[in-house]
């Protein structure tokens, strides 16, 4: 989402008249203060750049907990996150920009150069088309853009000859393969070296892809296509563009999740603004003001209507079924819709665009961050957060548009947010589970291309920037394009109106944008649009009710009657096409395919059913106590490894504690816990290690409790498990009072276990702090609020519900281990991963930690 200038085509000028408009409410922040937080931002960039290059560089990205560079195959898989990775020196590439508008010029004349000299493209790998057409494709092209603007004002790049948009040219050829389908969307992943049908290609075989991965093309190959004079780009995106608007729900005007590239039939028909549909609306608007085609905005138009009639509910946007927009499809929100108020700006829509961002605003001061996805009354739905810049985005474009000092100080929110819990000496870590602290070990590219760029333009005045910003459009990796490409030559041959022989209807046009002076004639008003938001997230709201249909009366199974060992029961579950699995740990799955049943009818009480289901989970999860947190607090660790832990119904509640419970770690014997422990000379006044089994988790209290342990700490006897892959569990009690059990107990999973044992192995002393959240080591406390979400999901295109029936364990909310996938759909987990998770990627961790503990201890001493 991205500010441009107008001055290119009369069409456009409605933006200028927005955009245009800065003004102060009040008493806003002084200039001298806008510098500080714009030089802090500055040396935010270089902390996270300069550890890429020295750790990382020329792998694609780093990994910052442990100090090196990720490179596709050594490590673990990740699933489908892993597909933007390409062996293309990616967070280089994706960072050229940033260092010009930061004003390193000089770094980044000496980053092209590396560029040029050591990045390849004929990689024998399969790459995300979605992900290196916005990272890759448009990181060149930011370059090959600033390039020509420096060597134009005759300081820097005097040698440059186009040789980024050349490598530009050769990767749009490289993807051109893509596209070679029926239908003209791209299969969603080719091979940089062999394509997509060619025997080594490895790909080819995919079916669908998502809208937002055919969708948000038509910038970066339009740019390619104007920049090099050669059409076959620009057609390619366009013809993309328009089979999906063909495919359009024509009641609703909505377009679904995910799509078959082959028959155009969809496949996820849930459509919202978030995840697998966002850049697809963002790319219209943005291609009717690079290009100049009034159709994009014809489209863009209709459809933003529907999404004002049916998706959003200011504050909130919900997903709603494309054919039954009345219904909704789910519950809860994810981030990436954090883009969606910056491109109302655009638009010119400026009241929801404010009450929106309130709501993410007050999301984000509630839990520090932006959860992956957060439930309708603002708790934690997944709990990850992977540094996403889309509500930095938006808060920029808010602050152009209204120049009210109260979104300078929503960024100031971000940067001290950034700087208390997600920095680390190696660079900035994404947070594994926003409400205990935890990090996990990455720093996804679009950190350094997008963050700092909007955060720097949020504070820098126009004086002080090289360039004029305006005279460019963001891509959706905040890559420039200026807006000169709207009048480059460019073949007659390309169709500007290709699928339709609709004429232009001046009705689906808004040709000129409200005059903020006019709309905001009070400097208070939008403060007084955000004040009741404010309100409703602090009593956080109730969930509204599922709709019922006129006449379609009660579903025959209600939810909160559903037995799983009830045949009658499960012969209803069949008949609405939903299916139970019985899983290894004793819980069952609830998945639903509404082809599978008998009829429609039946399909749509299936889906109202799972809805029920979602709803009675959350009132339960509502009662359940959130995940806790062990940091390791001891030399060399000091506070930056935090582990993701179960809690326990009994004991100490360490929600409740402002300090949490402190202590050296020692392995009770027996290690089961089983029995009377005799080593209590060593237990006596530290926390205990145990392992899971054998007995119940009280029992295992009372024993340490015995021996005079100050906590205890349980750690799973299954091998390779982990709370990246399994959800985590409140461990239950005996079935008799444990009122007498008064120490802390947590649960650990294998693999967390390990890097508990490994250190302790390693170290002999290891302190760790139990608590309920991870403490800032800067303040000694953090603010996360533990919050529980939901533990019904949809997964892939099927909704799932997840039932604990083990009597020793309770299912305890986790962040569902979902990551991005082609940026914008949920992670997959792939057998590879199974292969490589627990012992390989803790050894390496704990032998990366030895090979350079005297570097990390100097970094610690840097740091101080």
């Amino acid at each position: 989402m991205r500010s441009c200038q107008t001055t290119t085509m009369p069409t456009i000028l409605l933006l200028l008249t927005l955009l245009g408009v800065l003004y102060s409410h009040g008493h806003g922040m002084s200039r001298e203060e806008k510098r500080k937080f714009r030089n802090q931002v500055v040396e935010m960039f270089d902390h996270a750049y300069q550890n890429y290059m020295d750790h990382a560089y020329p792998a694609d990205e780093l990994m910052p907990l442990t100090c090196r560079g990720r490179v596709r195959g050594l490590e673990p898989s990740r699933g489908d996150v892993d597909d933007a990775l390409g062996k293309f020196s990616l967070t280089l590439i994706d960072t050229l920009d940033t260092l010009v508008l930061l004003n390193k010029t000089t770094e980044f004349e000496a980053a092209v150069r590396k560029v040029l000299s050591d990045v390849t493209l004929d990689n024998d790998i399969v790459v995300s088309v979605f992900e290196t057409n916005i990272r890759v494709l448009g990181g060149l092209l930011g370059g090959h853009s600033m390039a020509l603007m420096l060597k134009e004002r005759g300081e820097h790049m005097q040698w440059y000859q186009d040789e980024l948009l050349h490598m530009a040219k050769d990767l749009g050829l490289r993807l051109l393969p893509a596209f070679n389908t029926s239908s003209g969307l791209p299969y969603p992943r080719v091979n940089l070296k062999h394509g997509v049908w060619g025997p080594d290609s490895r790909t080819g075989t995919e079916t669908d892809t998502c809208t937002a991965c055919a969708g948000t093309i038509i910038l970066e190959f339009a740019a390619l296509s104007r920049y090099t004079g050669d059409p076959v780009f620009e057609a390619h995106a366009r013809r993309a563009m328009d089979f999906l608007w063909e495919k359009r729900q024509r009641n609703s005007n909505l377009v679904g999740t995910t799509i078959n590239i082959h028959s155009g039939e969809w496949v996820r028909r849930d459509s919202g603004v978030g995840a697998g549909i966002d850049s697809y609306y963002e790319y219209l608007l943005k291609a009717y003001i690079l290009l100049g085609d009034d159709m994009f905005l014809q489209r863009f138009n209709i459809h933003y209507a529907s999404i004002m009639k049916y998706i959003s509910q200011p504050p909130l946007l919900l997903d709603v079924h494309i054919h039954k927009p009345l219904l909704p499809a789910r519950t809860w929100m994810d981030s990436l819709l954090a883009f969606f108020p910056g491109l109302q700006v655009l638009k010119g829509d400026i009241r929801p665009a404010i009450e929106t961002h309130e709501m993410l605003y007050q999301v984000t001061k509630k839990h520090n961050f932006l959860p992956e996805a957060f439930t309708t009354d603002f708790r934690v739905h997944w709990a990850q957060h992977p540094l996403r810049p889309e509500f930095a985005e938006s808060t920029y474009f808010l602050y152009k548009a209204t120049g009210d000092p109260y979104y300078l100080e929503a960024g100031r929110t971000i940067l001290d947010n950034l700087n208390r819990f997600a920095r680390v000496p190696c660079g900035f870590a994404a947070m594994k589970d926003v409400r205990t602290g935890s990090h996990e070990d990455r720093m996804d590219s679009f950190f350094l291309a997008e963050m700092f760029k909007y955060l720097f333009l949020l504070f820098a005045e126009d004086e002080e920037l090289l360039f004029d910003v305006e005279d460019y459009v963001f891509t959706t990796e905040a890559h420039f394009l200026p807006l000169s490409l709207s009048t480059a030559p460019h073949s007659s041959s390309i169709p500007l109106n290709k699928t339709s022989n609709e004429e232009l209807d001046d009705s689906n046009f808004d040709w000129t944008c409200p005059n903020t002076r006019l709309l905001f004639p009070d400097p208070a008003f939008p403060r007084n649009l955000r004040e009741p938001i404010r309100s409703a997230v602090d009593r956080s709201c109730p969930r509204p009710a599922p709709y019922r249909e006129p006449g379609m009366g009660r579903p025959p199974l209600r939810a909160q009657d559903f037995m799983a060992n009830n045949p009658e029961h499960l012969e209803l579950l069949r008949r609405m096409g939903v299916s139970l699995i019985h899983l290894k740990d004793g819980r069952v799955q609830l998945v639903q395919h509404p082809s599978q049943a008998v009829s429609t009818v039946a399909a749509e009480d299936g889906v109202r059913f799972m809805q029920e289901m979602m709803e009675l989970s959350s009132q339960q999860q509502k009662e359940q106590l959130p995940p806790r947190a062990i940091q390791i607090v001891s030399h060399p660790f000091f506070g930056r490894v935090v582990l993701t832990a179960g809690p326990a119904q009994f004991g100490t509640d360490l929600s409740k504690s402002s300090t949490g419970v402190r202590g050296f770690v020692t392995i009770a014997e027996p290690y089961s816990g089983c029995s009377e422990i005799t080593n209590a000379e060593y237990v006596q006044g530290h926390i205990a290690l145990l392992q899971r089994g054998q007995c119940m988790f009280a029992e295992k209290a009372r024993h340490i409790q015995k021996a005079g342990a100050i906590g205890g700490i349980v750690i799973d006897d299954n091998e390779g498990s982990s709370s990246d892959t399994a959800p985590l569990f409140q461990m239950a009690g005996d079935g008799r009072s444990t009122d007498d059990i008064t120490l802390p107990l947590l649960f650990l999973f294998h693999k967390e276990g390990n890097i508990l044992l490994e250190a302790l192995k390693e170290y002999r002393e290891v302190e760790v702090l139990l608590s309920d959240k991870a403490r800032d080591r800067a303040e000694g406390d953090c603010t996360t609020e533990a919050t529980t979400p939901t533990s019904f999901e949809p997964v892939g295109q099927s909704q799932t519900s997840t039932l604990e029936l083990d009597e020793s364990e309770t299912p305890c909310p986790a962040d569902g281990g979902r990551s991005k996938t082609e940026r914008d759909s949920e992670k997959g987990e792939e057998s590879e991963r199974d292969k490589h998770s627990g012992s390989r990627s803790v050894d390496q961790l704990l032998a990366d930690w030895r090979e350079d503990l005297e570097a990390f201890q100097q970094m610690e001493r840097d740091e101080l």
